[in-house]
C-alpha cells in the first residue's frame, strides 16, 4: 500500500489532492519525497559532517543532567528513596518510545524528527499538533535547564571567590528574582557554538559530555563514603503515586534520542547509525541516572532535599565536610547542563526547519547560510526566545511544561511506527520495534499513564498551548502548507 498525499515531484508515490476540509487536514506527505528534502533549505543546504559518535554524543548531551543536575532536589521529595524507581520508570518509558524512534529514525532519516514521522502517517493536522509540542518540549527544555545552570553557577562563584550572584539577577519572578541572567547567558553562548556549524558544535559537545559523565562517576565515588542504608528504610513513603509523580516529572530529562534524531538530515549514514546512537545512548543514560540517584538518596535523608538546583553539589559538600569537591562538582555541572542547552537548541532549530520547509511555519526557519550550512535566523530567533523565557519562569513550571509535551509526542511516535508497518511494509528498514505492534502499543500506553500523573495545572498550560497551536494553523500553515499548493515549485 503506498502512502496517500499531494502529488510528489520525487518520483515518490502520488494521489489526487484531497478535497473536504476534513481531506485536507489527512492529508499525507510521500516518504520517498520526505527523504528527498532533506537538508535543502532557502538559499543552502545543511552539510552531512556527523557520524554514530557524534549523534551518540548529541543524544547524551541532550540528555544527561538535566534530571541528575537540575530536577533530583524537585523529585525526590515527591517520591522519597524510591525516586530511583521513577528513574527506573521514566527510563522504561522513553525505551518503548526510543524503540519505535530506532525504526522510523532508520526509515525515514530527516531533520523533522516525530513531526515528520506524524507528516507520512497520520496526516497534516496530526503532524502539525506533533510539531507543536515538540516546540513546547525543546523550546520550554532549553529554558528549564538553563535556569539551573544559574543555580550551579552560583556555586561554584562562592566555592571560587567567594561571591554569588544577587537574588534579582540570578532567580525569575516568582522565585525571588527580577530577572535570571546566567540563564540567558548560556542560551546565548550555545547560539554561539550552534552558527558556527554542525560539525564544530559536535566537537564542542563531545568535550562537554566527557566532562559531565566523568562528574557524575566522581560523584558516586565520592557520595558513596556517606551511604547509609537506614535512608532506604521507608522506601515508598508516599506510594506509588508519589513514584509515578515524580517519575513524569523526570521524564523530559529522556529526550536526548529525540534530538539525535532531529539530525538526520546532517548525518553521514543516517539510516545505518540513528538507531544506533538513540539505543546506545538511553542505556548508557539510563544507568548513570539510577546509579547517581542512588548514592545520592543514600547519602542524605530524603526529607531533607531542597527544590535548590544544585543538589549534588551539596551532597558532596556535606560528605566530605569541605568546600573544594562541592566547588568542583559545580564546575563540572556547569560545562554539562551547558551541553543539553547547546544541543537541545539545536534540535529545536531542525524541527523549526523541517516545518519551515513545508511551509508550516514561516519562511525565515527554512534559510540556511551557504558559508556554515546552518539556519542562521533559525537560531537567532529560537535563541532569543528560550534565553528571554527561561529568564523570566521558574523552573518547577517549566519541567512539567516539558514533559507534556514530550509524553504527547512519543506517545505518537509509537502509532506512528504501527501505521508506517501497515501502509508501507516494503519500505527498508535498518532497524525494526521487536513484538511489534505489542512494545509500540505499551509505550503508547505508558505515555498516557505518565500524563496522568501530571498536575492539573499543568494540563491547564498544556490545553492552552494547544489550543494557540490549532489557530495558528488554520490562520497560517492549512493554506501556506506546499501540500495545498504541490504546483508551486515547478510554476518558478
Amino acid at each position: 500500500m503506498l502512502d496517500q498525499g499531494a502529488p510528489s515531484h520525487d518520483g515518490g508515490p502520488s494521489a489526487p489532492q484531497p478535497s473536504g476540509i476534513g481531506m485536507r487536514l489527512m492529508r499525507r506527505k510521500p516518504v520517498e519525497r520526505l527523504v528527498a528534502e532533506g537538508g535543502q533549505g532557502e538559499g543552502g543546504t545543511l552539510r552531512r559532517s556527523l557520524g554514530l559518535w557524534q549523534l551518540t554524543m548529541i543524544s547524551i548531551g541532550a540528555t544527561l543532567g538535566t534530571g541528575i543536575f537540575v530536577v533530583l532536589g524537585e523529585a525526590v521529595p515527591k517520591a522519597g528513596p524510591a525516586v530511583t524507581l521513577s528513574f527506573v520508570i521514566a527510563g522504561l518509558t522513553a525505551l518503548f518510545s526510543a524503540l519505535s524512534y530506532a525504526e522510523l529514525a532508520g526509515t525515514i532519516p530527516v531533520s523533522g524528527s516525530s513531526y515528520s514521522y506524524a507528516y507520512a502517517t497520520m496526516g497534516e493536522l496530526i503532524a502539525w499538533v506533533c510539531g507543536w509540542c515538540l516546540m513546547l518540549e525543546y523550546g520550554v527544555s532549553v529554558a528549564a535547564v538553563a535556569v539551573g545552570w544559574g543555580e550551579y553557577l552560583n556555586e561554584l562563584l562562592d566555592g571560587t571567590i567567594g561571591v554569588t550572584l544577587p537574588a534579582a539577577l540570578s532567580a525569575p519572578p516568582g522565585d525571588g528574582g527580577v530577572f535570571n541572567a546566567p540563564a540567558l547567558i548560556v542560551v546565548l553562548l550555545a547560539m554561539a557554538f550552534l552558527l558556527g556549524g554542525a560539525r564544530e558544535s559536535a566537537r564542542a559537545n563531545t568535550v562537554m559530555v566527557l566532562v559531565k559523565i566523568g562528574a557524575l562517576v566522581l560523584f558516586c565515588a565520592i557520595g558513596v563514603q556517606g551511604f547509609r542504608s537506614g535512608n532506604y528504610e521507608n522506601f515508598m513513603p508516599l506510594g506509588m503515586a508519589g513514584v509515578s509523580a515524580a517519575g513524569a516529572t523526570l521524564f523530559f530529562s529522556y529526550i536526548g534520542f529525540d534530538a539525535a534524531s532531529t539530525a538526520g538530515e546532517e548525518a553521514k549514514n543516517a539510516q545505518r547509525d540513528l538507531p544506533r546512537a538513540i539505543l546506545l545512548s538511553l542505556a548508557i543514560i539510563t544507568a548513570l541516572y539510577v546509579l547517581v540517584a542512588a548514592v545520592a538518596v543514600g547519602a542524605k535523608p530524603w526529607r531533607q532535599f531542597t527544590d535548590s538546583e544544585a543538589t549534588l553539589a551539596q551532597i558532596m559538600r556535606e560528605v566530605t565536610g569541605q568546600s573544594f569537591w562541592g566547588t568542583l562538582l559545580a564546575f563540572c555541572a556547569v560545562i554539562a547542563i551547558a551541553s543539553v542547552v547547546l544541543t537541545v537548541l539545536y534540535g529545536q532549530t531542525r524541527i523549526l526547519f523541517a516545518m519551515s520547509r513545508d511551509g508550516l511555519v514561516p519562511k525565515v526557519f527554512a534559510r540556511v547560510s551557504p558559508r556554515s550550512g546552518t539556519p542562521r535566523a533559525n537560531t537567532l530567533i529560537v535563541s532569543v526566545f528560550c534565553g528571554v523565557l527561561a529568564a523570566a519562569v521558574p523552573l518547577g513550571q517549566l519541567a512539567d511544561a516539558t514533559s507534556i509535551g514530550t509524553l504527547f509526542a512519543f506517545a505518537l511516535v509509537n502509532v506512528a511506527v504501527v501505521v508506517l508497518r501497515r501502509s508501507r511494509p516494503d519500505m527498508p528498514r535498518t532497524f525494526r520495534v521487536p513484538l511489534s505492534p505489542l512494545l509500540p502499543a505499551i509505550g503508547f500506553g505508558l505515555c498516557l499513564w505518565m500524563m496522568g500523573s501530571l498536575s492539573t495545572v499543568t494540563w491547564v498550560v498544556f490545553g492552552v498551548w494547544m489550543a494557540v497551536g490549532l489557530v495558528f494553523y488554520f490562520l497560517y500553515g492549512y493554506r501556506r502548507s506546499r501540500l495545498a499548493v504541490p504546483a508551486a515549485p515547478e510554476a518558478k
